[in-house]
């Protein structure tokens, strides 16, 4: 197996005295070695944040203009299985929703790769496959969603449940009227409508990971429904993983029954995965680009951090 050392120096040969590495050149030849071993389409998603954490979130995150990208890539490809590669951070849930609304309507089979890291939305995201494939070094996150909130320190990420939580220990604490002056400068930094977004927020999130699992991952078990509420709880749960930030590993998953395939039960398919995500980080470490979206056939559909905000390349 190309190990991280190795692909850098074949990108390293592959340069020369008037051009850069081929970066593109060799992540896509591992992209089409997994199409000929696996033969299913693959389509590669993946994001410079744990690279370029110095970068605007939104250039890393998963949004809606991922769309555009998707369409870019899924156009000529003709099989009805699909790899996804996805490394993500996670961001917008209903981006993810179209997401996996639109994969789903050109693939009937989807086996989700993590190489290293799918959190938050792309937790939602890989929850939408028939399989999840990961290593010992892969890890998922949990899904509880982030509010985005303004306030006297700056734009900040505060999960949902914990400013439920907050508002329900205010409650209780102010019953004694000595606690409201250590309160209100607090609570004063919420909108009205802040208790009931966090509380629609956490329902989508449930609703939307448990119809996926009940929908793909699960369709054939007899017990569906109460196996995909059970786990979409859980994932849900801010109060179980303390920090949304967690990392949850391959054996906790498989405990809590989610289809996962180990990628080391398969030397070939763990020979080109991982080929694949080391030409990839050493891409993110070595140009300006920001996220790859991109198929076994060399079309791509790029974000770059500078000079411009997006290039396509047929």
């Amino acid at each position: 197996m190309p190990i991280w050392s190795e692909i850098l120096r074949e990108l390293r040969d592959s340069a020369h005295s008037d051009q850069p590495p081929d970066y593109d050149g060799v992540r896509r030849k591992y992209l089409a070695a997994l199409r000929n071993h696996s033969d299913r389409d693959v389509i590669l998603y993946a994001t410079a944040w744990l690279q370029k954490s110095e970068i605007s979130p939104t250039l890393v995150s998963i949004g809606d203009e991922d769309i555009q990208g998707l369409m870019e890539v899924c156009h000529g490809l003709t099989s009805k299985k699909l790899d996804l590669i996805l490394h993500s951070p996670g961001g917008s849930p209903t981006a993810a929703e179209a997401i996996v609304a639109y994969l789903r309507s050109r693939f009937d089979d989807i086996r989700v790769i993590v190489p290293q890291q799918a959190m938050s939305a792309a937790t939602m995201v890989a929850c939408s496959g028939d399989e999840i494939v990961l290593g010992q070094h892969s890890f998922l996150g949990p899904t509880d969603p982030q509010m985005e909130l303004v306030t006297p320190l700056g734009h900040r990420l505060v999960p949902a449940q914990a400013v439920l939580d907050q508002f329900n220990e205010a409650r209780r604490q102010c019953r004694d009227p000595e606690n409201l002056s250590a309160w209100l400068p607090m609570l004063g930094q919420y909108g009205p409508d802040l208790l009931v977004r966090c509380e629609a927020a956490l329902a989508m999130s449930r609703e939307l990971v448990q119809t996926w699992l009940e929908t793909y991952m699960f369709k054939e078990c007899s017990n569906r429904s109460l196996l995909a509420k059970d786990i979409s709880d859980w994932l849900a749960d801010h109060k179980q993983f303390k920090s949304h930030s967690r990392h949850l590993s391959r054996e906790l998953l498989e405990a809590k029954q989610l289809r996962i395939l180990r990628l080391e039960g398969n030397d070939d398919l763990q020979d080109l995965v991982l080929s694949v995500f080391h030409a990839t980080t050493h891409t993110f470490a070595g140009t300006n680009a920001a996220k790859i979206v991109e198929n076994h056939n060399g079309r791509a559909f790029m974000k770059v951090a500078v000079p411009t905000q997006s290039h396509q390349t047929p």
